[in-house]
């Protein structure tokens, strides 16, 4: 019980101390599996496992979510739903990586990875899509491509350019 529950700040004087913003501090170790920064930090948002949020969220460069993120619509540069993870409603995002659930709708206009133990319910647009065995898609997938411009999947010419794209001579 004589435990403190965070660590004391170390003194300016210490060997480890504070160091001028930006630089390393000495003796400080790279984290194993944590991505390396090439240019300045990016904004990132951790909701961790077993936290909740709901609402919007702005200006977050990297999303990762571990617990559960309920938005209307969310428009950030990376996006990660880790295993155990939900995200629920809707994101825009420049790369997508999936390992847990996302129920909503989702736009990549980047690359999109599915985890063999993600789950993707709902709407989902996309430039690269790359799924592991055991990864699932349920609902609508449409992939942008850059000749056409992207379209609701349900609209009549949509439809018209496909049926004309696969050389089918039915009508919308």
């Amino acid at each position: 019980m004589g435990r403190t529950p965070f660590p004391a700040p170390p003194s300016p004087n210490s060997p480890t101390g504070v160091t001028p913003a930006g630089a390393p501090r000495p003796g400080a170790a790279a984290v194993p599996g944590a991505p390396r920064q090439t240019g300045p930090e990016r904004r990132t948002l951790v909701v961790g496992r077993g936290i909740s949020v709901q609402g919007s969220v702005q200006d977050a460069e990297r999303l990762v979510v571990e617990g559960t993120i309920e938005s209307s619509m969310i428009q950030a540069s990376e996006l990660q739903v880790a295993h155990g993870g939900i995200f629920r409603g809707g994101v825009e995002v420049e790369d997508a990586e999936l390992a847990g659930t996302i129920d909503g709708t989702l736009t990549v206009n980047g690359s999109l990875t599915i985890r063999s133990t993600g789950r993707l319910i709902g709407k989902v647009k996309c430039r690269r899509l790359q799924v592991e065995d055991g990864g699932q898609i349920t609902g609508q997938l449409e992939m942008i491509t850059d000749g056409v411009s992207a379209r609701p999947a349900g609209s009549d010419t949509a439809k018209a350019e496909l049926a004309a794209s696969e050389g089918s001579s039915e009508a919308p």
